[in-house]
Parts: C-alpha cells; sequence; structure tokens
C-alpha cells in the first residue's frame, strides 16, 4: 500500500512540477509578462494549490489505513473480553469442587495469568479512549487504587513483602493511567531489588513513597533513568520505557516526580499529588 502511495506521489509531484515549469516559461517566453509582482502572485497561488493537493493525496490513504488499524483494535478488545470472562467464571466453578492442594496451585496460576491478561485489555480499553476523549479524570480514593495494585502485584510476586502505610487520601486524576504508573514503579522496585523482599509503600499529605531495598543508583544514573530504553542493569528483562512513561504521565496530571537513591541502599520514589 504505501510503496504504490509513494509512486503515486512521486508520479504527481513530477507533473506538478513541470506543469509550473511550463506555465513559468509560458508567461515568460510566450506572453512575455511583465509584471513580474502579479506573476509571483499567480505561480504562488499555483505552487499552493498542488501542495494542497499532494497532501490530500498522502494524507487521505494514511487516514484511513489509521481509522482501519483502530476499528481493528476496537474489534479485537471486544473479542478478547469473552474468552477472559469464560475462563474466570469456569475457574472459580472448578475451584469450588477442587480439594487437592496441588491443583488448587495450578488453577492459582491459570488465575493469575487470566488477571495479567485482563490487566493488558484494561490498558488497551484505556489507550483507545484517551485518543479519544483525549483527557480522562475522575474522582477516586487513592489509597483504594495503591491498595489493589499491591494486591494484583503480590500474585506476580508472592516472595515480596508489601508494607502499606496509606491514609485515606481522596483524589482527581487519571485512575487507570495512574494505576499504570504505580505498576511501573512498584515492578521496578522488585525488579531491582534481587536479594531483597521488601517493599514499603506509604500515602500521607498526598504523597506517595515507594521504597525498595535494592541495589540503588548514583548521580549518574538518576540523571538517565527517564531515557527511553535506558536500564541500569542489561540483564534485566524490559524495554527500559517505563519510567519514561511515567516522567510523561506525571508532567500531564500535575503531579511531582522525585527519586532519592544510593547505591547498595535501594531507592525511594515520590509522587505529590498537587491540588488543581
Amino acid at each position: 500500500m504505501f510503496r504504490n502511495l509513494r509512486i503515486s506521489i512521486f508520479v504527481y509531484y513530477f507533473l506538478t512540477v513541470s506543469a509550473f515549469l511550463g506555465t513559468l516559461h509560458y508567461f515568460l517566453a510566450v506572453v512575455e509578462v511583465e509584471n513580474i509582482f502579479l506573476l509571483a502572485i499567480v505561480m504562488l497561488c499555483f505552487s499552493a494549490l498542488g501542495g494542497v493537493m499532494i497532501s490530500k493525496l498522502a494524507i487521505d490513504p494514511l487516514q484511513e489505513h489509521v481509522t482501519n488499524l483502530q476499528n481493528l483494535s476496537k474489534e479485537t478488545l471486544h473479542e478478547l473480553n469473552l474468552p477472559i470472562s469464560t475462563i474466570m467464571t469456569n475457574s472459580n466453578m472448578l475451584k469450588k469442587n477442587m480439594e487437592s492442594e496441588k491443583d488448587l496451585k495450578r488453577l492459582g496460576r491459570i488465575e493469575t495469568a487470566c488477571s495479567m491478561l485482563q490487566e493488558r485489555y484494561n490498558e488497551l480499553d484505556y489507550m483507545i479512549k484517551k485518543q479519544t476523549l483525549h483527557e480522562i479524570k475522575e474522582n477516586f480514593m487513592l489509597d483504594e487504587l495503591v491498595k489493589e495494585r499491591a494486591q494484583f502485584l503480590k500474585h506476580i510476586y508472592p516472595h515480596v513483602e508489601f508494607t502499606l502505610e496509606l491514609q485515606t487520601t481522596q483524589i482527581i486524576s487519571d485512575r487507570t493511567g495512574l494505576a499504570k504508573v504505580i505498576d511501573n514503579i512498584i515492578d521496578n522496585a522488585v525488579k531491582y531489588s534481587p536479594n531483597s523482599n521488601k517493599c514499603d509503600i506509604t500515602l500521607s499529605d498526598n504523597s506517595l513513597h515507594i521504597k525498595d531495598y535494592g541495589c540503588g543508583m548514583d548521580e549518574v544514573e538518576l540523571i538517565q533513568i527517564f531515557d527511553n530504553y535506558y536500564q541500569s542493569n542489561d540483564n534485566m528483562r524490559g524495554f527500559g520505557i517505563g519510567l519514561s512513561m511515567v516522567k510523561r504521565f506525571c508532567d500531564t496530571q500535575n503531579i511531582e516526580l522525585n527519586f532519592k537513591s544510593k547505591p547498595d541502599y535501594g531507592t525511594t520514589v515520590l509522587l505529590k499529588f498537587k491540588d488543581d
């Protein structure tokens, strides 16, 4: 598709330039127009018209392609919801008739994997809505959201002990986007704490602190952590885009983001929620 589009644009561009030069030659050599200012205006209008036509030729197929991708994403998202719901419903039914501890553990792993699929579903749904609505804000309890994310991540990292001290806090923000931010920060806390199984999460005075006891970072690393694809440890999984996304979200939501870290002592991430 795009190869044919490039060829079409090139041909149209070549024809436009040829027509422009031919028209210019006609006015100067044949008609012998002496009013150069008027000729310049005419040729400028001609160029503008050619530019509009080329832009339309390039943008219309691209717009159609983007629309088709959006429709496909919505349809795929809708189709994903049914198998996820089916797995969850049937696993709950199976659990009622199951007594073997080994089988219950296996079923628990299935439920955890299904919960992770549900999270990806929610993220895709959120991204599609954000493209159409641009800004999503709602009134919710931040302490309940933090507790929810910690419980979810506990299924993924059962060896980690999450210590929660959460003050009742109500805010207005993008709930789904903030959930992704919290997930990223906690995931980093666990990922970069291979020799520790502790993560402290404190919420008070509109400030959220997430503290790990991992490898920590020096001042040079702290400067680079928001760069796309940067990872302080190349052996760690992931693509190094988590904290870049976190910073973009905090900037758009008027959330103050700070890091305190020291090598071999761990890292504390601070999210300060300002009043709008």
